[in-house]
């Protein structure tokens, strides 16, 4: 007999005791530094390219907003600069959002997909999840410190790409709150990257193979993406206004570009709904013979017809961005809750 096989003495502790916190960071950072290198040097990589485009199309803006258009020769050199700033600027920077607007999945997929996937494709969960205790606190550790870097990693590209994406909102007439600036900025950009990095570490552990989790995340991320640009209309923030009073504190829902008008809809004389056909005909004659002192609203109301418009002003982008951002956040916390669950019962 020998200490290997001593047995143990009644009333001896024998439970390994748990690691400490600072340890499972640690320990995570010696596992995920890959990660943690990668994803940060790929983004500040980015975050260059877009300084010194940004630094070009804002320059490129202000000669914009400085050029005379009215006073002789010099419209022509403005008309120049305009037509220059959409030929070049923007096929970029369009290009640029697209790119943007995957980043979220992207760095999801491949940051969550393979963290818990890859011990379990690889056969060395045996030897790391050895106690059911450790199991937890090594997929909560790898959850949080994942989850909170990409998070801050996220939000600061985020900021920045709305700095660089500022002068096309407006010479191109695009809205905040449309689905690619709206899901590209503020606080909603880094809840969906957190939204992704989770699905992909839930499907990861769901399906036990990297590759198939990161096919899932994409596919599932798809859905979530879908899903809120179909809620986004149905957020409590929505303005009902007719013609008599479109103008309004919040702006004008006819201006093109900034609000975001969701439905329009007309009555006729006692509100009742009015006859398509009829509203039709108006406008085309408004249209043929429009009136220089006359609105469209002011002619339809001369009939008795009167236009609603139910839309979303501009000034109303934060309190969607914390509405999206908080169901975005309450998923994310779900699918990781969810994850610690199947390390513990389907690890074993």
């Amino acid at each position: 007999m020998n200490v290997l096989t001593l047995p143990a003495q009644p009333g001896q502790d024998t439970a390994p005791r748990p690691v400490p916190w600072r340890r499972m960071a640690w320990v995570t950072w010696r596992q995920q530094r890959a990660t943690l290198i990668a994803v940060p040097t790929v983004l500040a990589a980015v975050a260059v390219f877009l300084v010194v485009f940004g630094l070009k199309a804002h320059h490129d803006y202000a000669a914009l907003l400085n050029c005379p258009l009215d006073q002789g020769q010099q419209s022509n050199a403005c008309a120049k600069l305009f037509s220059t700033f959409n030929s070049t600027d923007w096929p970029l920077a369009n290009t640029v959002g697209i790119l943007v607007q995957l980043a979220p999945v992207l760095i999801g997929a491949f940051a969550g997909a393979p963290l818990l996937a890859r011990a379990l494709e690889n056969g060395t969960y045996r030897f790391a999840w050895t106690q059911g205790l450790m199991r937890e606190r090594q997929a909560i550790a790898k959850l949080a410190l994942l989850g909170v870097t990409l998070v801050v990693l996220a939000w600061a590209f985020g900021e920045l790409f709305s700095w660089f994406f500022q002068p096309f909102l407006w010479t191109e007439q695009i809205s905040r709150l449309t689905e690619g600036a709206f899901a590209s900025s503020g606080i909603v950009f880094p809840a969906f990257t957190l939204v992704a990095f989770a699905i992909g570490a839930f499907l990861g552990m769901l399906l036990r193979r990297v590759i198939p989790a990161l096919a899932a995340t994409l596919g599932v991320y798809l859905a979530v993406r879908l899903g809120a640009w179909a809620l986004r209309g149905q957020y409590p923030v929505t303005v009902v206004t007719s013609n008599a009073n479109q103008f309004s504190a919040f702006g004008t829902p006819s201006q093109p570009g900034f609000a975001w008008i969701l439905s329009t809809w007309y009555t006729g004389p006692g509100g009742k709904p009015a006859n398509q056909s009829a509203v039709g005909q108006l406008l085309e004659q408004y249209q043929s013979n429009p009136h220089p002192t006359v609105s469209v609203g002011q002619t339809l109301a001369e009939h008795g017809y009167t236009e609603w418009n139910r839309w979303i002003p501009p000034s109303h982008y934060w309190p969607m961005q914390f509405i999206e951002a908080g169901w975005l956040l309450v998923l994310a916390v779900a699918l990781m809750a969810g994850t610690v669950w199947l390390v513990r019962h389907r690890a074993a």
